[in-house]
């Protein structure tokens, strides 16, 4: 006998599944009480759309167009909390994919620049900040493996795309005393999502936990 709710099962109230995703976050060690609060206001939901809308609450990865995914909840929220993120930082996220991890970011900085090779995305993602009004998100078309110099320095920068190593015109343009967050690894192997820290004397690696994401690629995507 299935578990599944039948189709005159009513829908799981919004206060019930908002506690329930927040729980699940919790579990998976998102413990920073800002990064929550900001999970908590962005509505996943209006990330999702199509076939898996049903499943934008779930704790896994899930498709969007251009051959992207919007990464799973608690990667998202386990990667903002790595970031440490300030509310006067400036933030360069590469990858903005749906836009939700650029929403959560808003909340939480000063101004977030985001950057995606494919212009339908990014036009999308768009719209979705003018509907919650997030006012402080400037997403551009541009190839991320370059980041953006004409606005570096960056206090933080989030890539949600796999390279093989942290890219070089990147750790450049990130501020001394900066973090980035970025995983590593080959796209059909194993990846490892890394926190970088700038200091005076150079670059400090820390391995956080083993991960899955697309692949850094260079250029732009022909939509």
């Amino acid at each position: 006998m299935s578990d599944e709710p039948g189709p005159e099962t009513d829908p799981e109230p919004e206060p019930e599944r908002k506690m329930r995703f927040l729980f699940a976050l919790r579990q998976r060690g998102v413990t920073e009480p800002r990064v929550l609060e900001a999970m908590e206001r962005i509505d996943r939901g209006a990330f999702v759309r199509g076939l898996f809308q049903d499943r934008a609450y779930d704790d896994t990865p899930l498709p969007i167009p251009c051959g992207q995914t919007i990464s799973q909840p608690s990667v998202v929220g386990l990667m903002t909390q790595a970031l440490q993120v300030g509310p006067r930082d400036k933030v360069l996220e590469i990858g903005t994919g749906s836009g939700y991890q650029a929403a959560i970011l808003s909340l939480l900085c000063r101004r977030v620049y985001t950057l995606d090779r494919h212009r339908r995305l990014v036009a999308e993602a768009e719209a979705i900040f003018r509907h919650f009004g997030l006012s402080n998100i400037t997403a551009i078309t541009a190839d991320g493996s370059r980041g953006l110099p004409e606005q570096a320095p960056f206090d933080r920068i989030m890539v949600t795309a796999a390279a093989e190593d942290p890219p070089g015109p990147l750790l450049a343009q990130l501020k001394i005393g900066g973090i980035m967050v970025v995983p590593v690894g080959q796209s059909d192997a194993v990846q490892t999502l890394i926190r970088v820290r700038r200091g005076e004397a150079g670059f400090e690696y820390d391995e956080l936990r083993q991960v899955r994401f697309v692949p850094l690629v260079e250029g732009l995507g022909q939509t």
